[in-house]
C-alpha cells in the first residue's frame, strides 16, 4: 500500500480527519481537487489588513467539536453579529422598516407566532437528533412541510411569512419545501429552544478568521501529506486494498479511504465496492444551492443609523445579510433566486445588488470598497452550500446517514444532523477515530 489512509477532500472535514489520523500514527495522504485547502471556508484580505470571509463563518456554543479544534490550534472564538448594536432591517414587498421582533406583525400575529414556536419546541424535544427514524411519527413528520405544519397549528399568513424570510436569509429552501422532521431534528440538536435563532446558532466566530482553522491544520499536516489540484475520478474499496484513481491517470493505493467530498461532487466519482444501500443513502441527500456576496465598506456606517446589519429581503435577489466585522457585510442568495443571480453579468449584477443594499442601508451603501462573489451553487467541487432536506428526504436517506462501512469512511458537514462547520469537524474527527480503532 502507498498509504494507510487516503482522505478525499481538504475542507474542514478532510483536514480535521487527516490531522487526527496523522497524530494517531497513520500514514495519511489528503487529495484535493482545488489548488487550495479549506473547501467552503475561504478568506482574503483587504489592503488595510481586514480579513474577509468568503465561505463559512459562524458557529454556536453547542458546536463543541469545532470549538475544541479552534482551541487546539491556538485560535480564539469571540462574539459575532447577534451581539452588535442596533436593530434588524426588513425590506418587504409592501414596506421597508427597522425594528426587532417582526415590527410589521399585528398583536394577533405575535400571539400566533408564540403559540407555534412553543408547539415546535415541544415537538422538537421528542426527536432524537441522532436517530429521528425511531420517532413513532417519523414518516408523517417527514412528509409534512414546515409551512403546512405551521398552518395546522394556527399560524397566520404573517407567521409563515416570517419563517420563510428567515429561510431565505439562511439561503435554505422555503418552509414549503422543507421537511418538518428535518427542522425538528436540527433544533433538537441545539436543545429544542424553539425556531432557528441567530443567538443560538451563529453567535460566535473565530477572531483570526474561520478559514485560518483550515490553514493551520494544513500547515500542521505539512505539504508531504497534501496533494492539491488532484481531482478524484474513481474509488475502489476492497478489504485487501483500496485504490483511488485521479484525473491525471495516476492510481493511489491505501488500506482505507475517507470521503470528505460533499454529496454533490461525490456523485461524479465512480465508487466500487461499497454497498448499494450506502451509496443510495448518499445519493438521496441534497444540498441547498446558494451564492455568497460580501460587501466591504470603510466602517459599519449603518450602526450610526440604528441598524445592526441584519437585513431580510422579501423580493430582492439577496436573501439576508449579517456583519462579519468592521464594515464587512456578508449576504446570501437563496436557491429560488439563483436564476436572476447566475444569468446576469458580474458588472451589472454588482450594480444591481449594491442598489438592493442601498434600499436597506441608504445611499452610503452605494460606495463599497470591494465586492466579492462566491458562486458555491455552481462550484464543481461543492455544488451547494448547506444541507437541504425536502419533505420525505430524512426517511429516504435513512439511518445510514453519517454511518461508516470500513474500509470506506464518510465525513463532511452534510453527514451530521444539520451541516455547518461543526458538522464538518465533528464527523471528520469521528471518521478518524473509527479508522484508527479499526486499525
Amino acid at each position: 500500500m502507498n498509504h494507510d489512509v487516503i482522505v478525499l477532500g481538504a475542507g474542514l472535514a478532510g483536514l480535521s480527519c487527516a490531522r487526527d489520523l496523522a497524530r494517531g500514527g497513520a500514514d495519511v495522504l489528503v487529495v484535493e481537487a482545488r489548488g487550495r485547502v479549506g473547501g467552503r471556508v475561504e478568506q482574503t484580505a483587504l489592503p488595510d489588513g481586514r480579513l474577509v470571509q468568503l465561505g463559512g463563518e459562524v458557529v454556536g456554543p453547542f458546536h463543541t467539536a469545532y470549538a475544541r479544534l479552534v482551541a487546539e490550534l491556538g485560535l480564539t472564538l469571540v462574539p459575532s453579529f447577534p451581539q452588535l448594536p442596533g436593530e434588524q432591517t426588513w425590506v418587504l414587498a409592501d414596506q421597508t422598516g427597522v425594528g426587532d421582533g417582526y415590527p410589521w406583525m399585528s398583536d394577533a400575529d405575535r400571539a400566533a407566532y408564540e403559540k407555534a414556536e412553543a408547539a415546535f419546541a415541544a415537538l422538537a424535544a421528542t426527536v432524537d437528533p441522532d436517530d429521528p427514524w425511531s420517532h413513532p411519527d417519523a414518516a408523517a413528520l417527514d412528509r409534512l412541510s414546515v409551512g403546512d405544519w405551521l398552518r395546522s397549528v394556527g399560524a397566520t399568513p404573517n407567521v409563515v411569512r416570517a419563517r420563510d424570510l428567515f429561510m431565505l436569509a439562511l439561503a435554505a429552501e422555503s418552509v414549503e419545501r422543507t421537511s418538518l422532521l428535518s427542522d425538528l431534528r436540527k433544533e433538537a440538536v441545539a436543545g429544542a429552544p424553539g425556531f432557528y435563532s441567530y443567538d443560538v446558532w451563529e453567535c460566535q466566530r473565530v477572531a483570526e478568521g474561520s478559514a485560518t482553522v483550515a490553514l493551520r491544520m494544513a500547515e500542521e499536516l505539512g505539504p508531504h501529506r497534501l496533494r492539491l489540484g488532484a481531482p478524484v475520478r474513481s474509488v475502489t474499496i476492497d478489504a485487501a486494498g483500496c485504490t483511488v484513481g485521479l484525473a491525471t491517470g495516476e492510481t493511489l493505493t491505501a488500506a482505507a479511504v475517507v470521503s470528505a467530498v460533499p454529496v454533490g461532487p461525490l456523485r461524479d466519482i465512480q465508487i466500487n465496492g461499497v454497498s448499494a444501500a450506502r451509496l443510495d443513502s448518499l445519493d438521496r441527500q441534497r444540498h441547498a444551492l446558494a451564492a455568497k456576496v460580501v460587501f466591504a465598506y470603510p466602517d459599519s456606517f449603518w450602526e450610526r443609523q440604528g441598524q445592526n446589519g441584519d437585513i431580510f429581503f422579501e423580493t430582492a435577489v439577496l436573501g439576508g445579510t449579517w456583519v462579519q466585522h468592521c464594515g464587512i457585510m456578508s449576504t446570501l442568495v437563496p436557491p429560488e433566486r439563483l436564476a436572476a443571480f447566475l444569468t446576469t453579468s458580474p458588472r451589472v449584477l454588482q450594480a444591481e445588488l449594491t442598489e438592493e443594499m442601498a434600499l436597506a442601508l441608504g445611499p452610503q451603501a452605494r460606495s463599497p470598497q470591494a465586492v466579492y462573489f462566491r458562486r458555491w451553487a455552481v462550484d464543481p467541487w461543492t455544488q451547494g452550500y448547506i444541507t437541504g432536506w425536502r419533505p420525505g428526504d430524512v426517511m429516504a436517506v435513512g439511518p445510514l446517514h453519517g454511518s461508516q462501512e470500513p474500509p470506506f469512511y464518510v465525513c463532511g458537514s452534510d453527514q451530521w444532523v444539520c451541516g455547518y462547520m461543526e458538522g464538518a469537524v465533528r464527523t471528520g474527527r469521528a471518521a478518524a477515530a473509527a479508522a484508527l480503532a479499526d486499525g
